[in-house]
């Protein structure tokens, strides 16, 4: 075998240089700082594409709103997903949200939002409970949920304090206009609310009683509107079924016997706290009277 030698080789020093990830990041944002000053948003443009974006179609104008009941009123908000559509047309914008801590009791999580031209830079953060009433935490699905819906939360706010809500509102109203459809499509939209609803375990008779009708046919464009926004709210994890179709009357808590559970087991309740047909308490009581049956 023969043998290669080297002979009168320069070797050349290298110099490392170590670069810590602030100073990464600081020299990213400089240089989309740059960019952004050379290269100025058009408020005119945002609008416009914004506004086609969120009533593109009806479905699509639908996931801009939600409601919630509370204290015999309704809320009305703009969601997650219009955050969406303002942030990927604002233009020169940097934002984002991840869980920044989670001590087994409550998990945080933190959005931030940052305009590039004017420099003005918001950080919120929101916090969500992980456990039960009796201590126990919740198992890894329900902590990465529970965690996600945080995060969406904290990004929404914090985009909705950097864009100015001057610029958001017309947008937003103009999406809860095309959502709520025309006479030509309200039945078919109609039955396509009710059937979500149906799938969930609502009962028409729920439905009407929220809605303060009769029967499902006095469903009007209003009211369907009102419907598709507890939708978004359930979707979005701003509520689940039981907060806005079971609300809870202490009259009812005094007079009413306990109807007997429908779980078996704790697997049972946890499924159900993940499609939102429970809220945390709800399982907590449930879990604990599983627990007792066993003892």
């Amino acid at each position: 075998m023969e043998t290669t030698k080297f002979e009168n080789l320069e070797l050349t020093p290298v110099t490392v240089v170590e670069t810590s990830l602030p100073e990464i990041l600081k020299a990213e944002i400089d240089v989309q700082i740059s960019t952004a000053k050379a290269y100025p948003r058009s408020l005119k443009m945002f609008q416009d594409r914004a506004l086609t974006m969120a009533t593109l179609t009806e479905d699509i104008a639908e996931t801009c709103s939600y409601a919630l009941p509370r204290a015999g009123k309704i809320i009305e908000g703009p969601t997650i997903r219009l955050a969406e559509i303002i942030i990927s047309t604002f233009g020169n914008i940097r934002s984002g949200a991840r869980v920044i801590a989670n001590d087994g009791k409550s998990v945080t999580a933190q959005g931030f939002c940052h305009d590039l031209e004017t420099n003005n830079f918001v950080a919120v953060e929101v916090k969500k409970r992980i456990t039960y009433k009796d201590g126990r935490t919740f198992n890894e699905d329900m902590q990465i949920m529970t965690g996600n819906a945080a995060a969406a939360v904290a990004l929404r706010n914090a985009i909705f304090k950097v864009v100015p809500m001057a610029l958001i509102m017309p947008i937003y109203e103009k999406a809860k206009e095309v959502a709520k459809g025309t006479a030509e499509t309200l039945i078919t939209r109609r039955n396509k609310a009710v059937a979500y609803f149906n799938d969930l375990g609502v009962k028409n008779e729920q439905i009407c009683e929220v809605l303060e009708i009769k029967k499902i046919e006095d469903i009007d464009l209003d009211k369907l509107m009102l419907l598709t926004q507890y939708r978004s709210a359930i979707k979005n994890g701003e509520a689940t079924i039981k907060t806005i179709f079971e609300p809870e009357k202490e009259e009812l808590k005094k007079e009413t016997p306990k109807a007997k559970s429908k779980y078996n087991s704790e697997a049972e309740v946890q499924q159900d706290l993940l499609k939102g047909a429970l809220t945390t308490d709800e399982a907590d009581k449930l879990i604990i009277e599983l627990n007792k049956k066993v003892k």
